[in-house]
């Protein structure tokens, strides 16, 4: 859907390059996490791809085609989802809709995408009277009002509740299993282990890893079998190491002959990751 080449961007106040130089694919009708600490060049990439952003160095193709080949049509194909929704606050929900579907030649079935939101009941309440979380719902209506092919969600679960949350997660899968393409930015990592088929990891404009988050867990992670047990009314906890695990005699011992109470591998999260990663974290916990 996307290729990036040796992309590089520099602001007109800046006197050295933001994105410096970075390379990588959107897969047609897959989910695309974009992940890094706050000012690491997630959100400048994102407009560059949008084409708010056009001086920019490099290569980047859409379908084929360079994007600076590509005039208005290409919003027709495109939905976005900024962090911060942007509505018109003195208008109602209905009014606000309309207004953006009049921008585009395709219109979703709007009282469909509404229903699902949770907001149809409240589509002639302003949107000034809106909660933070109604407005975030509200935000993902409005891209996806042109059918898009392509999403581009930053943070789109931020604010949420958990079952809110859990509704526009199951609209994103809906999306890519009828074929749709997804570019997400998010904090929280386990929306994007949710989500995502392959992340990409960029610090200070630079991409320094990439991978799916089953790969990636089991790269950064511990091979060992951790294992819980109640002896004497208090509970054990024991490591082994997961290679011939199968054939460990004190750990089958165990499992045959305690109370277990719990058994996980040493499998790491897509946090620990990116603490690892990107180094967020390491120099607060050296003071």
């Amino acid at each position: 859907m996307f290729k990036v080449e040796d992309l590089r961007f520099k602001y007109h106040n800046n006197k050295e390059d933001v994105i410096r130089g970075i390379s990588f694919e959107i897969k047609q009708g897959e989910i695309f996490g974009f992940l890094g600490p706050s000012g690491a060049g997630k959100s400048t990439t994102q407009m560059i791809l949008i084409k708010i952003l056009e001086d920019f160095r490099g290569a980047i193709s859409y379908n084929g085609k360079s994007l600076t080949e590509y005039g208005n049509e290409f919003y027709e194909e495109i939905g976005v989802s900024f962090e911060m929704p942007i509505h018109f606050s003195k208008m109602t929900a209905m009014e606000n809709v309309n207004f953006f579907l009049k921008l585009y030649k395709n219109n979703a079935n709007v009282q469909e995408l509404m229903e699902r939101v949770g907001l149809w009941k409240d589509r002639d309440k302003m949107v000034g009277e809106y909660s933070k979380g109604m407005k975030i719902r509200l935000n993902i209506v409005r891209a996806m009002l042109n059918s898009p092919k392509m999403l581009f969600l930053d943070e789109p679960t931020n604010g949420l509740d958990p079952t809110n949350a859990m509704i526009l997660k199951d609209m994103i899968r809906e999306f890519r299993k009828n074929g749709g393409t997804v570019f997400i930015t998010s904090h929280i990592m386990a929306d994007i282990d949710q989500l995502c088929d392959r992340v990409a990891f960029i610090v200070e404009g630079e991409i320094i890893e990439m991978d799916t988050p089953r790969n990636l867990k089991i790269r950064y992670g511990k091979r060992s079998m951790n294992l819980e047990y109640k002896e004497d009314g208090k509970t054990i906890l024991r490591e082994f190491p997961l290679d011939g695990i199968g054939k460990n005699k004190e750990f089958l011992d165990l499992l045959q002959t305690k109370e277990i109470e719990t058994l996980h591998s040493g499998e790491t999260t897509l946090e620990d990751i990116f603490i690892k990663v990107t180094g967020v974290g390491l120099k607060d916990e050296s003071k």
